[in-house]
């Protein structure tokens, strides 16, 4: 098995790295609730929430301030603009939720893997101290607020 060297993330992309940690959370209920055979209502209706407070904030994010410091045309910007699209896709469909559940949990983890080990990799490598505080100034300021309505996951 491959080991892999801890990533080191930069204070300013920190707060970003840690709605990634939430997000992966969110895979994992997901994952949690088809083990539990929860009525998939029940977790459609904590994902609607959940992309609606943390999933397009933090798309909104990276594509206003963290993916310009590579430009639009960088091939790791194309690649994590078209799973926003596919993952936005996913969240907003009413009509097979199980299957977009299901799809969801796979590719949002898959996506946030891609983010965190290969383009903010290269994002902090070129970043300017400005942009790097940019992101930090424009992040959605404190902590995870978790909804605990109905905690199917537990």
């Amino acid at each position: 098995m491959e080991k892999r060297k801890p990533l080191k993330r930069k204070e300013e992309m920190k707060p970003v790295s840690r709605d990634h940690h939430h997000s992966l959370l969110l895979c994992w209920k997901i994952r949690t609730a088809f083990k539990n055979q929860v009525e998939v209502e029940r977790v459609k209706k904590y994902a609607d929430w959940f992309y609606e407070e943390h999933v397009l904030p933090h798309f909104e994010l990276e594509e206003k301030y963290i993916f310009p410091v590579l430009g639009n045309e960088d091939e790791l910007v194309k690649h994590a603009l078209a799973e926003h699209r596919r993952l936005k896709r996913l969240f907003e469909n009413e009509e097979e939720p199980l299957k977009s559940l299901s799809l969801i949990e796979e590719e949002l983890e898959k996506h946030i893997r891609f983010e965190e080990r290969v383009l903010f990799e290269k994002v902090q490598e070129i970043a300017t101290a400005g942009e790097l505080k940019a992101i930090e100034l424009h992040h959605a300021s404190g902590e995870f607020k978790e909804n605990t309505e109905d905690v199917f996951w537990a």
